[in-house]
């Protein structure tokens, strides 16, 4: 791994940072950077299919697409931010009409849902009319089960709407951290929320307890010993976001920068993108709070790291201290890149996408402008640009992960509303 640090106040090809970030009063921060020398290139590892594939990506989107009120979410072109950075293009993947719950996760939390109800009900029964489950018409026999997971928001969202959807009893644990308008918005599908105290890899443990002493079914995003083939249905389902954007785009993505969390997320963009282009997948670049940086700091050690503390970040999705156990290795030998950013380059890049002065007007959440953060951070530094290969030839792919999830915190830190700001107000 090499790393570097540096401010992010740009070069020549970014101009006045106000144009990019209109309130010089929240402007970014420094971030860190870390090559990851221990990638690995050509063809999609074999060994990677156990964990994710095409294959389990088809299975995924058979089911999903059925869902009522499924759609490919937009993909916006912020052309006018792709022309201040130097690339060809930048696009946007605008997850925040993702089943009216605001986030990629509906895509994750529920499938996994429907993967453990349809496992469990063979179980009993022997045979499943999966398609009846997936339509909600087997209510009856999934209310005898219940489902729970800890959550920064946005997971547990997705597991409580899939548990009503299909019929099962929900509990969401939720850490300090968490507000209490996430904590409303998992309420809204019918769950029982159950606060925990310390940070979300305490939520975690709390979650797997109780649900030992209870015979209920734990829907996690993240993996560890014991415990990785539902994470795993999770992960699968995030893939069919990104084949919506690589069907969408003209040509294929040279960049990708991503969240990082634990790492499912990111983790399942690699293995989409390696298994459809190999040799030729493009460079994926991990960015994290610098709060909350367990996959950077894994990283710099060249193993699973944990990080200690409050992990007390504004990008609430990614308050995460541990790695999960399967995404890792396809991160360790799949990213290009790991980074770190402060708060406030997402503050500020929130408000930027909410002005439009990057070629579009979207609402984008804490944590889901994260990437597009680490972007501006990376083109603003030459060594970066070369070590990433960021020129005027880059087709930069962004997955804007979130809108306003919790809309109360999302209006004070742009100054207006989620609904205003899509309304043009």
């Amino acid at each position: 791994m090499l790393p570097c640090q540096a401010g992010q106040a740009g070069n020549k090809n970014l101009g006045p940072m106000t144009y990019l970030f209109p309130n010089p009063a929240v402007s970014p921060a420094k971030a860190a950077f870390l090559v990851n020398a221990a990638r690995k290139k050509g063809p999609y590892p074999e060994a990677f299919k156990a964990t994710l594939s095409h294959a389990g990506y088809v299975r995924a989107a058979k089911v999903i697409s059925s869902w009522p009120g499924y759609a490919p979410t937009p993909l916006a072109s912020l052309s006018t931010l792709a022309e201040r950075l130097g690339v060809a293009a930048v696009h946007y993947k605008d997850e925040g009409g993702r089943f009216g719950l605001g986030s990629f996760k509906a895509l994750g939390g529920a499938y996994a849902v429907f993967r453990l109800l349809a496992a469990e009900l063979r179980r009993r029964d022997g045979s499943v009319d999966e398609a009846a489950l997936a339509a909600g018409r087997l209510k009856e026999a999934a209310r005898t089960v219940t489902v729970c997971c800890a959550t920064d928001g946005n997971h547990g969202r997705s597991v409580a709407w899939g548990a009503r959807m299909f019929g099962a009893r929900a509990v969401i644990f939720l850490h300090a951290s968490v507000s209490e308008g996430r904590a409303e918005a998992i309420r809204r599908y019918g769950a029982e929320v159950v606060r925990t105290s310390g940070n979300y890899d305490d939520s975690v443990r709390e979650a797997d307890r109780i649900a030992a002493a209870n015979g209920w079914f734990v829907v996690s995003d993240t993996s560890y010993p014991g415990y990785t083939d539902v994470p795993r249905d999770v992960m699968q389902g995030y893939a069919v976001m990104v084949a919506e954007a690589l069907g969408a785009l003209d040509a294929p993505p040279s960049h990708v920068f991503i969240q990082g969390g634990v790492g499912g997320l990111a983790a399942a963009i690699i293995a989409h993108l390696w298994e459809a282009y190999g040799a030729d997948m493009p460079a994926i670049v991990v960015v994290e709070p610098d709060k909350a940086a367990c996959l950077y700091e894994s990283a710099r050690a060249g193993k699973p790291t944990a990080v200690a503390g409050d992990l007390d970040t504004v990008m609430a999705g990614m308050a995460c201290g541990e790695p999960s156990l399967i995404a890792w290795p396809l991160l360790a030998s799949g990213a290009s890149a790991f980074m770190t950013i402060a708060d406030q380059a997402a503050l500020a890049t929130m408000q930027l996408l909410a002005s439009g002065a990057a070629g579009a007007t979207i609402v984008g959440g804490e944590s889901g402008v994260a990437g597009l953060a680490g972007l501006i951070a990376a083109a603003g530094q030459p060594d970066w640009r070369q070590a990433l290969g960021l020129d005027s030839a880059s087709r930069v792919l962004l997955f804007g992960s979130e809108g306003d999830t919790d809309p109360d915190l999302y209006a004070r830190i742009v100054g207006r509303t989620g609904d205003a700001v899509r309304a043009g107000a």
